[in-house]
């Protein structure tokens, strides 16, 4: 008996718990990332005016090999959501930053 789509997709998924002051999400307008042979560090932050600097408000470590596929994600997510809402326009885009201000190069 052929498998259908549906059940093709349902054996590759999996349950995830998320406690809920995790579930409740970090507002980030900034990410600095830094990396190593073996380690890629994005550190999430947030400025808002009338802030001194900007504040981490989470850090992520991973392997290459997660940072590469977390890029991929990234640009497949991207292209549905495009294809559903419409382009995303970033105005007056320095190259790698998101930011409004000077970016050092391990900024993104």
């Amino acid at each position: 008996m052929a498998e259908n789509k549906e059940e093709r997709e349902n054996t590759n998924q999996f349950q995830m718990q998320i406690k809920p002051e995790v579930a409740e999400g970090e507002y980030a307008n900034l990410v600095l990332i830094t990396h190593s042979s073996s380690d890629f560090i994005l550190d999430f932050a947030k400025i808002l005016p009338g802030m001194a600097q900007p504040e981490v408000r989470s850090r992520v470590v991973m392997a290459p090999e997660h940072a590469k596929r977390l890029l991929q994600a990234l640009q497949e997510n991207i292209y549905s959501f495009e294809q559903t809402f419409g382009k995303i326009e970033i105005p007056n885009q320095q190259p790698r930053t998101i930011a409004p201000f000077a970016a050092g190069k391990n900024e993104a």
